[in-house]
């Protein structure tokens, strides 16, 4: 089978565990490649998510790697089953792959938090809401692009309708809440719909008002999902070329510490619908 010419971020990120696995051990890539009867080629293609890697190979590799963590080398394992059928494939090809990355992260997720400071959660947006903010994109996107992306964005929340529903933190700054996207009613709409959603039993919003004063990572948006296991955990940050992945060790304990100090001075979720209840009526 050819190398795939675009792998998806979970692709990668199958690729990226295996070499940290390798490289941790100590093992070179010709002698992995003699361990699993492959030439040392498909072995880079292997690391760099171009190309599968089987569960058998993965597991043959582990064990002469010394990775005794079975949790891990399982949910490694998962990574290797072909994706398929997926509700996003249909904006293969519309949308950039950066997007369909981000939802294919989220459904896998065990969890999810969000820390956003000028808009509403994308995953709690309406569509008018979001309609509005990627109307405000520059360049400007034509109205089919829009509807795309709109069409995409609600999409995403089928992780709080399936059968087993995604659990959810989103912090979300005050200024988000006083944003006027699409104007007075659209606003209006969007915080009733965002406190019908913190009312259910897997999400909870929880709201940095602006007297809390400054806060660590303030003015980006992060996306933390957490896998299988804590190995597997992500942090997606939006950038002007798209989103960022980051997966390094130190990057994950950074953010994870940004999602312990909002835990910790964010208002409770019951706080939180009191305070958007009080915006609402300001509105």
């Amino acid at each position: 089978m050819a190398p795939r010419t675009t792998p998806t971020q979970r692709q990668r990120r199958l690729g990226a565990e295996i070499r940290k696995m390798r490289t941790t051990a100590g093992m070179s890539t010709e002698y992995a490649a003699g361990l699993l009867g492959i030439d040392r080629g498909k072995i880079s293609n292997i690391e760099s998510g171009t190309r599968n890697i089987s569960p058998e190979r993965l597991r043959t590799l582990a064990t002469h790697c010394e990775c005794i963590d079975e949790r891990y080398v399982a949910a490694l394992v998962d990574l290797t089953a072909p994706s398929k059928g997926n509700w996003w494939d249909e904006y293969r090809g519309r949308l950039s792959p950066g997007l369909l990355d981000i939802v294919e992260l989220e459904w896998h997720a065990s969890r999810i938090q969000t820390i956003q400071t000028v808009h509403i959660p994308g995953l709690l947006q309406t569509e008018d809401y979001a309609r509005s903010v990627f109307t405000a994109v520059l360049p400007a996107l034509s109205p089919l692009e829009v509807e795309l992306r709109v069409a995409h964005r609600m999409g995403r929340q089928q992780v709080f309708h399936r059968e087993s529903p995604v659990d959810y933190v989103g912090y979300v700054h005050e200024a988000a809440l006083r944003m006027r996207f699409g104007g007075r009613e659209t606003a209006k709409f969007q915080l009733k719909t965002l406190l019908e959603a913190s009312e259910r039993n897997n999400i909870a919003v929880r709201i940095v008002p602006i007297e809390l004063g400054s806060f660590p990572g303030a003015g980006h948006a992060l996306l933390y999902a957490e896998g299988s296991v804590p190995q597997l955990d992500t942090a997606q940050l939006d950038s002007a070329h798209g989103p960022e992945f980051m997966h390094a060790d130190l990057q994950l304990a950074k953010y994870r510490a940004h999602l312990q100090w909002m835990d910790e001075k964010c208002l409770s979720p019951h706080a939180s619908r009191d305070f958007i209840h009080v915006i609402i009526r300001e509105l």
